[in-house]
């Protein structure tokens, strides 16, 4: 059943595709459950995975970052709720970079310890879809269909260092990390997408991504349940961690649907790193 809903999210990805490349990308007046300003194309994303997913008789609700409630199906007794963000950066469009979709598949309720599977697309120059279930799968469309790329596996450490959050805001602890990381020889690569940033992570090796609770945003900016634990549950099937800096993000609770707490993701090192700085 997770590979029905899978290849319902490859669908829905063609098509998505198609519409980044046909619209303007215009803001509209409205603004979504967590406040942000709202795009033609997210609400349009937005509908088609929530109407090519509603339709699955194994998804029994799904909870979009767009929508401020859950949304069931008719299908009451399936097991599976897919929580996703639509466009995750597409405030990046006009500038033609790199923007994803996230989504986390939970297994009869919305919490951490019940996520059994996760991925991403990157709407990039190439089409291409991250899944993890067992392993980490990279796939990319060719035109015709979806190729196998392999699996996907995080070494001991990286030279990336992709951080988050605007720089004013940080807490001095953090910037004492990020300075330390610079002067050991790590790479600044941050495009301020989320996908597209974690992926480089992902493909070049290792290294750390992270955005800190900051003094505007104490509880951190990403959301939990659409971006923090899908992606978490990548990183850790790689042979990474992910932290909100004392607690691994997998064993963190959810208030509410649209919850937001700081994030740390990298390879080994990196993330020891962090347990130094923050415990």
């Amino acid at each position: 059943m997770i590979n029905i809903i899978i290849d319902t999210l490859r669908e829905s990805a063609l098509r998505i595709d198609t519409l980044l490349k046909q619209q303007s990308g215009g803001y509209l007046q409205s603004t979504n459950a967590s406040g942000d300003m709202q795009l033609e194309v997210d609400v349009e994303a937005d509908k088609i995975f929530q109407d090519s997913l509603l339709e699955l008789p194994c998804v029994k609700a799904i909870c979009s970052e767009e929508q401020e409630k859950i949304c069931p199906s008719h299908y009451t007794d399936a097991p599976y709720i897919v929580a996703y963000d639509p466009l995750d950066g597409s405030s990046l469009i006009d500038s033609n970079l790199s923007i994803g979709s996230i989504f986390g598949i939970y297994n009869e309720e919305l919490s951490a310890k019940h996520l059994i599977a996760s991925g991403y697309i990157i709407y990039g120059p190439r089409l291409e879809m991250v899944i993890a279930q067992e392993q980490v799968l990279h796939y990319r469309y060719d035109g015709m269909q979806w190729r196998n790329l392999g699996a996907l596996q995080l070494n001991t450490k990286g030279k990336i260092n992709a951080p988050g959050g605007t720089q004013k805001h940080w807490e001095n602890k953090h910037k004492t990390m990020i300075e330390s990381l610079f002067a050991q020889g790590y790479r600044l690569r941050y495009s301020g997408g989320m996908v597209p940033d974690l992926h480089q992570i992902l493909i070049k090796g290792g290294g750390l991504f992270s955005y800190p609770a900051t003094s505007d945003a104490p509880n951190g900016k990403l959301r939990k349940l659409f971006e923090v634990f899908p992606l978490a549950f990548i990183y850790e099937k790689a042979g990474g961690f992910a932290t909100n800096g004392t607690q691994r993000l997998l064993e963190l609770g959810v208030e509410h649907i649209h919850e937001s707490c700081p994030c740390f993701f990298g390879s080994k090192e990196e993330m020891e790193l962090v347990r130094k700085i923050y415990e």
